[in-house]
């Protein structure tokens, strides 16, 4: 075994032993979270998620017996949590109305995107929630170092740090007063990033390049692709593989000749579960760039280079770390070495 995977094991053993060691929460506990001050009492019972990635942190800080319904998803849920999952209520696949969270009297709403509880929420406003005495808390990485009123999904100001992911793991436990398991996930997550890494640089894929297809409103229009701040950009940016794309937006629109003309050496195309546009399925995507009179010329098409990915880790969450590995994956399988 190399050196540097037994570097990798050693950190791995030192993060879960501080795991078994994280304090209990003192309560009451006060945090600031995306630009409001909310305050515990005490661990809450029951909790209402919505977006995915709140859910899916909950469940694995072992917390689904606290979870009175979920909504807001992107992708089918992962494989290790589909069992608990089915045994929470889903109470919509898309967002719920602010009545239906509401009715459940949850002691937390666990909310992915500031677009659903937010100043413009389309489910409701945070002072909505807490005029009845509900206590909201957004994901930290939805509002760090990012600007939600600019852009369609908002405009980050600066690249992604996964910390921000993980604060929101590590500040959920301690709300939940669970942060020994808080811990031991954050490393999980961490020893899964550095063996990605490894893999990566094992592969000598310097000088790849790549495009990440989220969606488009139609096949043949402008799709909406990853900027250069976002989570895809910080996989390629970890895997020393270069976006083609330098928007700020998060989901910018391009064309497909500029695409094209930038012929990256891998497309990353989003599965999701949604069906908001017939660009939603993955097979209609793959099946759109092998006929397109533009699509069909690029490299990554002829030579069959196609990543799928959930859409789901393509945006900033802990799936995030599993879309690091499926991109570690391909690189390794794809021989970009460089000479």
């Amino acid at each position: 075994m190399p050196v540097s995977r037994f570097l990798v094991a050693g950190a791995t053993i030192a993060l879960l032993t501080g795991a078994v060691c994280a304090e209990p929460t003192q309560y009451p506990l006060t945090l600031r979270n995306c630009g409001q001050t909310v305050t515990f009492e005490k661990a809450p019972e029951s909790a209402v998620t919505i977006g995915q990635s709140a859910t899916e942190i909950l469940y694995a800080l072992g917390l689904a017996d606290k979870i009175t319904g979920t909504s807001v998803w992107a992708n089918d849920i992962q494989e290790k949590f589909r069992e608990i999952d089915a045994k929470v209520e889903r109470i919509t696949d898309n967002a719920p109305s602010f009545e239906a969270v509401a009715a459940r009297q949850p002691e937390l709403v666990a909310v992915q995107w500031e677009w659903n509880v937010g100043p413009k929420g389309d489910v409701a406003t945070r002072d909505q929630f807490h005029e009845l005495g509900i206590p909201t808390y957004i994901l930290p990485v939805d509002c760090t170092d990012k600007n939600n009123m600019i852009g369609a999904d908002g405009t980050r100001l600066a690249p992604l740090e996964t910390d921000n992911i993980l604060a929101g793991v590590r500040e959920l436990a301690a709300i939940f007063d669970v942060s020994g398991k808080g811990e031991q996930v954050i490393a999980e997550l961490k020893a899964q990033e550095a063996r990605a890494v490894e893999q990566a640089k094992a592969a000598r894929s310097d000088g790849a390049s790549a495009v990440f297809w989220y969606s488009s409103s139609d096949k043949a229009t402008d799709p909406f692709v990853a900027g250069a701040k976002g989570a895809p950009a910080w996989m390629l940016e970890r895997l020393g593989i270069r976006n083609v794309i330098k928007s700020d937006e998060d989901w910018p629109l391009v064309g497909w000749e500029t695409i094209a003309s930038a012929d990256p050496t891998i497309i990353v195309v989003a599965r999701m579960s949604r069906r908001k546009y017939r660009a939603d399925d993955v097979e209609n995507k793959i099946a759109f760039l092998k006929s397109d009179p533009v699509t069909s010329q690029m490299s990554a098409v002829k030579e069959n280079r196609i990543v799928i990915m959930d859409a789901h880790a393509m945006d900033p969450t802990m799936g995030t770390f599993d879309g690091l590995s499926i991109l570690a994956d391909a690189v390794a399988n794809a021989n970009l070495a460089t000479p």
